[in-house]
């Protein structure tokens, strides 16, 4: 699968397409609508930040307690509710009268189940793409994002306006119960990908088993880590820049979209091995620059270039895939997305910490700095193709492989 009119002709994957994308563009408007709000009722830049951001640090919890549940439930019924419980939460923060402190619980529960959806959306896209087209299928829906998140901060911005931040919650809302319609009446109903009951005690079996394989544990650190600590130098925009911080914004995402569609449709696959470690280190090199703190101009090459780095995590997804059983490809990438999330708010926390004590410039030439050695020091493990003896559940093992229909071969 090599070009994007064959992946929209596979079944199902428009509507997941379309559930997406409905939810990034919600979550965005929703989210600067609290922000606003919690900025208008406590005057704190800090309790503002964290209620558009915070919420990620709370996928920690889900990662730990509820992702067995991302292979033992059915796809379509997640991925209608979840939207459906945050279109529910948006119109009770939008009621008047509501109390800072109940909107912090609304957010961090929603941040909490976040992470089953993560999961779940990842899982079923796996199901739904052949081994060959899932890098594609991935990268349109990584793009998918980065369009709405940038659609959704100009859409907020004139709701906000021609609204109100209430007004522009219950929008929100709308947008999350169009995505439950789309899941609900679009894709099929599959059964669950693993058998059982979900729960705690399975949630950290999982997680145990996931992390005990070496190769895996090395793909998890390279997706966490050095993405996180650059997205603290992303943090770290508004002070370098007040007046054009959404210029380098902007071009942080058209440098994703670069990326992004570069490795996903035109990258062979004899490629892909062999650009993982450069666009690893693309991802922060750039931001080295910083030390000598560049204009405007060349600031926004700098973090272009750069952006097009995160187009790695794209080749780690389809390692983790291959080392991964189907069994646990939701869990999987559920921890995937939540450890990636939850570092991104402690990137930005350190970044934020660091700026304090020196400037933003100096900050963001350390975390840079971190993250190339991040980087080298992963390398070695990234390298090694032969699978992990101790895995049990490694999927090289001809002894317990299956194809997607659940027959040996």
């Amino acid at each position: 699968m090599r070009t994007y009119r064959e992946l929209f002709r596979a079944p199902e994957y428009t509507p997941l397409f379309l559930n997406t994308t409905a939810q990034i563009a919600a979550s965005t408007v929703s989210g600067l609508a609290v922000g606003t709000l919690v900025h208008a009722a406590t005057g704190s830049p800090l309790l503002s930040a964290l209620a558009m951001f915070g919420p990620s640090l709370a996928q920690v919890i889900g990662a730990t307690t509820l992702l067995s549940a991302a292979d033992r439930l059915p796809p379509r019924a997640v991925l209608c509710a979840l939207p459906l419980v945050s279109g529910l939460a948006m119109a009770a923060m939008a009621v008047p009268g509501v109390p800072v402190w109940a909107v912090f619980v609304i957010l961090f529960g929603l941040g909490t189940i976040a992470a089953l959806g993560g999961g779940v959306r990842g899982g079923l896209l796996n199901e739904i793409l052949t081994t060959d087209g899932y890098l594609l299928g991935r990268s349109v829906l990584n793009m998918s994002v980065g369009a709405m998140q940038i659609c959704g901060s100009v859409t907020g911005g004139v709701l906000l306006t021609v609204l109100s931040p209430r007004g522009t919650l219950l929008a929100g809302a709308a947008l999350y119960v169009a995505a439950a319609a789309v899941a609900r009446f679009r894709l099929a109903q599959r059964p669950p990908r693993a058998a059982g009951r979900p729960s705690v005690t399975e949630t950290w079996r999982n997680n145990a088993q996931l992390w005990s394989s070496t190769p895996r544990r090395y793909v998890y650190l390279a997706l966490w880590v050095p993405n996180g600590l650059i997205v603290g130098c992303e943090a770290l925009f508004v002070p370098y820049a007040p007046t054009h911080a959404g210029l380098l914004f902007a071009a942080a995402a058209l440098g994703m979209l670069i990326g992004d569609t570069a490795v996903g449709r035109f990258v062979p696959r004899r490629w892909r091995e062999r650009l993982g470690a450069p666009l690893r280190l693309l991802l922060a090199v750039p931001y080295l620059l910083f030390a000598l703190r560049p204009g405007l101009p060349l600031a926004m090459a700098v973090v272009v270039l750069a952006s097009v780095g995160y187009a790695a995590s794209l080749l780690l997804q389809e390692r983790l895939m291959a080392l991964t059983p189907g069994e646990l490809s939701g869990h999987a990438l559920g921890l995937h997305t939540s450890g990636m999330l939850a570092m991104q708010g402690v990137g930005a926390a350190i970044a934020g910490a660091v700026a304090q004590f020196t400037s933003p410039a100096t900050a963001m030439t350390v975390m840079a700095l971190a993250s190339v050695a991040v980087t080298l020091a992963l390398a070695p493990g990234l390298r090694a193709d032969d699978p992990d003896p101790s895995d049990p559940t490694d999927p090289t093992d001809r002894t317990n492989r299956t194809d997607r229909t659940g027959q040996s071969v």
